[in-house]
């Protein structure tokens, strides 16, 4: 795949990005040698490899996923300025 100046005005415009007239050929080529670089990586054969989460070998964290209430509420509204019932009283900004 091939960048042109077409595609590139449009990216940075995307990115919202300023570039130059001068930058466009450049910026370009980057992109060009970037795109080449990924076509490398399709060529590899990852058949058969794992994916990981780290170089490391290590096994995930897991907990069990159950539905609670917290049973914290008390603890969550202590530092606020005024509560009701476990809801924060907040200055009512809106008419």
């Amino acid at each position: 795949m091939s960048v042109d100046e077409k595609t590139v005005r449009r990216i940075a415009h995307l990115a919202r990005i300023a570039v130059t007239d001068e930058e466009v050929g450049p910026l370009g080529a980057e992109l060009n040698a970037i795109l080449a670089f990924v076509e490398q990586l399709d060529a590899v054969d990852v058949s058969g490899v794992e994916p990981m989460t780290s170089v490391l070998p290590m096994a995930m964290k897991k907990r069990e996923d159950v539905v609670t209430d917290g049973g914290r509420a008390d603890d969550v509204v202590a530092n606020a300025p005024e509560t009701e019932d476990n809801y924060f009283l907040v200055p009512k900004v809106v008419e």
